[in-house]
């Protein structure tokens, strides 16, 4: 099981630039999501502008969550920025199926002992707490990096493939190709996050 959190309201809105298309997942049922937060933040961030508000369900396998957004293409399309709110996983899979807008995510993971609801499909998230997907374009360091790195890339990557696993994409190469994309490479330079790992042990009660 799983715990999601919304990120401080103050965070949320400076990260909001432009025309935002709001993505709400309460998919999973094991995962405790702060639905009526959500729903006022939403609210607001509607009041305030946004192109769209779609509450999903299951935005983690991207076959249903294209389907289910397939209708909002347009909006989507007229979107600057789409801003998830759900696990790490979902907001992975939002970004892996929109490579062209910036993708963001409104909640923090923090983990709880027993089930972990649906099974991610093409990504997975490590529950860390603190979730990095704001500053690396969607593709987590944690997962997608053998060594979990999160001040870029090791020098042991080949033509973008990881020196752990020959088979995997380097994940800061995924990255780079990423914030390029979105030109977004300035956000590289920033101060690396340091991880606080006292949050895990603040995790909040689920319900």
């Amino acid at each position: 099981m799983l715990i999601t959190q919304l990120k401080p309201k103050e965070d949320i809105l400076c990260m909001v630039q432009g025309k935002t298309f709001i993505i709400g997942c309460e998919g999973c049922r094991e995962v405790y999501y702060p639905e009526v937060e959500a729903a006022q933040l939403q609210k607001e961030l509607c009041n305030g502008g946004a192109v769209a508000n779609v509450t999903s369900d299951y935005i983690c396998n991207p076959d249903n969550m294209r389907t289910q957004l397939k209708k909002h293409a347009e909006k989507i399309a007229g979107a600057d920025t789409v801003l998830v709110f759900s696990c790490g996983v979902g907001v992975q899979s939002v970004a892996e199926n929109f490579p062209n807008k910036t993708v963001l995510a409104a909640c923090d993971t923090y983990p709880v002992p027993g089930f972990q609801g649906l099974m991610p499909l093409e990504h997975d998230c490590d529950q860390c707490g603190e979730c990095y997907l704001n500053n690396t374009g969607g593709v987590c360091p944690i997962t997608a990096c053998s060594k979990s790195l999160v001040n870029g890339q090791c020098g042991g990557a080949k033509t973008g493939k990881c020196e752990v696993d020959k088979d995997m994409e380097c994940g800061w190469d995924r990255i780079y190709r990423r914030l390029e994309k979105l030109k977004m490479l300035g956000s590289m330079r920033h101060s690396v996050k340091i991880r606080n790992f006292a949050a895990d042990a603040a995790k909040p009660e689920s319900e």
